[in-house]
């Protein structure tokens, strides 16, 4: 099965950047699908805890199997349970859109972006962006 290498991670940053030129200072976290941080890196002028949220959204969107989209509409829709997962997280996850899985052609999911600093559309627009430059499959969670 195809990953993402450091090489397609970074791919995956440096478009996704580009995409984010005009918007707010981003932060970029790229995740295996094990959850393990593969590469990041933060604008200058970014705010703190930019880091812990970008990884938060990629790691919710792992967590569930659905882009981060799907985890903030389980907040509003069911609280117990993102509760739950937050918890059980030990904090990681983040139910804020922006969380982007990383799939192969076949579906099958290799990792994850988690974008922030702009608004969180901008932030999934500038994540689909990179996944795709890299030559991968993104899952928003859309609808």
């Amino acid at each position: 099965m195809a990953q993402i290498t450091l090489s397609k991670a970074n791919t995956i940053i440096k478009a996704a950047l580009a995409k984010g030129v005009g918007m707010r200072p981003l932060s970029v976290a790229v995740l295996d699908a094990g959850g393990h941080l593969k590469a990041f890196q933060k604008q200058d002028g970014a705010s703190m805890l930019r880091f812990e949220i970008a990884f938060g959204k990629a790691f919710g969107a792992l967590t569930i199997g659905a882009g981060s989209r799907t985890v903030e509409k389980f907040a509003k829709d069911r609280p117990h349970f993102v509760e739950g997962l937050v918890a059980a997280s030990g904090g990681h996850v983040i139910p804020v859109a922006g969380g982007v899985l990383v799939k192969n052609g076949k579906g099958e999911i290799l990792g994850a972006v988690g974008i922030t600093g702009d608004t969180s559309d901008n932030d999934e627009i500038a994540a689909i962006a990179g996944i795709e430059a890299a030559g991968f499959v993104a899952d928003g969670g859309q609808g």
